[in-house]
């Protein structure tokens, strides 16, 4: 259920709704949109011992209402405008455009800090890259870890981006609240419901990958996950899913990116480098994405591809990432949107 408040419900009649919802066992979570503040409940409801229905009548409540999704909070019911989320000082969600650029993986101190001068003037607003790096085979490059996500961080602070990057265990949350300014759960871990319930429980933005099989209902209860436990800081991201195509290495599903929009508040942006696998479609599927109403592009840039130590064919030269910034421009502007 979601109880809207009127247009000027006070604090206390705010706070007044949100004692009398957990009274009765559920949990209440303010939304505060534009116009209107709304509480969702979330729980189970067990009779009428348990109805909502009578807050109707309590000060300040304009209307009570079921929200017939299994994703309640994630609805875009619970907040119609679409919400922003604040990562560092740059906004995901509204208007503009974000770019979350960098390596697949963190190498050295040298690549990290030429990627985030590539990216820095690109035209990226975030600096992304890889620290731990969940990988196929266990005997291929897993990332410089800890180390590595201090060499972000330092890189990110040089250049003025705030940083992302994976984290792939949740005794690794301390570290990463303390250093990322946003927390990615890659395509492996999107059900991971233990990971997600406990990066919950943090206010940093969190980077959702879809998984490579999820369906999109699954996605959205992944976020639910998130949300659930008081973190409304999520960013959905399409990076393509497992198909019987083998011609690129996912089949990236820009329907998801519309469809999403319709069903959820939370912001939608493109990985175009992992939804191919080919540095050559990643400019063509980013403007594809943005043309679809995406928020934002996730995109892998790395000073000399040929030597990668992880995803390679993928990422782009610094060259060919500013011409895709150049590129995004005037499709952003046609459909309403700025960089």
């Amino acid at each position: 259920m979601i109880i809207v408040m009127k247009a000027h419900a006070t604090e206390a009649e705010i706070q007044a709704v949100v004692t009398a919802v957990e009274e009765l066992d559920y949990r209440g979570h303010i939304i505060r949109g534009v116009e209107r503040t709304v509480v969702a409940c979330v729980g189970e409801e067990r009779g009428e011992q348990h109805s909502l229905a009578h807050l109707v009548a309590f000060a300040g409540v304009e209307q009570v209402m079921p929200v017939l999704k299994s994703y309640k909070l994630a609805s875009r019911e619970v907040r119609p405008e679409g919400s922003v989320i604040d990562v560092g000082g740059v906004k995901i969600g509204g208007k503009k455009i974000a770019v979350m650029a960098g390596p697949c993986a963190v190498e050295s101190a040298e690549q990290v800090e030429s990627s985030a001068d590539a990216v820095k003037h690109g035209g990226a607003h975030l600096l992304r890259g890889g620290a731990y790096k969940p990988r196929t085979s266990p005997y291929a490059f897993q990332g410089m870890e800890s180390e590595g996500l201090s060499l972000l961080e330092h890189a990110g602070k040089r250049v003025g981006l705030p940083i992302v990057s994976e984290i792939m265990e949740a005794a690794d949350i301390e570290l990463f609240v303390a250093h990322a300014d946003m927390l990615q759960v890659g395509a492996r871990n999107a059900q991971n419901f233990s990971l997600l319930r406990k990066l919950g429980r943090t206010k940093k933005p969190i980077l959702l990958k879809r998984g490579m099989s999820t369906r999109i209902e699954e996605f959205l209860m992944a976020a639910e996950y998130i949300l659930s436990e008081g973190n409304p800081n999520v960013v959905l991201c399409e990076r393509g899913i497992r198909t019987f195509e083998t011609a690129t290495r996912n089949t990236l599903d820009l329907n998801a990116v519309p469809l999403l929009k319709q069903m959820t508040h939370l912001p939608v942006i493109v990985d175009p480098s992992h939804g191919t696998g080919l540095w050559t479609l990643v400019k063509p599927m980013a403007l594809a994405a943005i043309a679809a109403g995406a928020d934002g592009l996730l995109i892998e840039v790395h000073p000399n591809p040929a030597v990668a130590l992880s995803d390679g064919p993928q990422q782009l030269r610094p060259d060919h990432f500013a011409e895709l910034v150049a590129a995004v421009k005037p499709v952003a502007e046609a459909v309403g949107r700025t960089m």
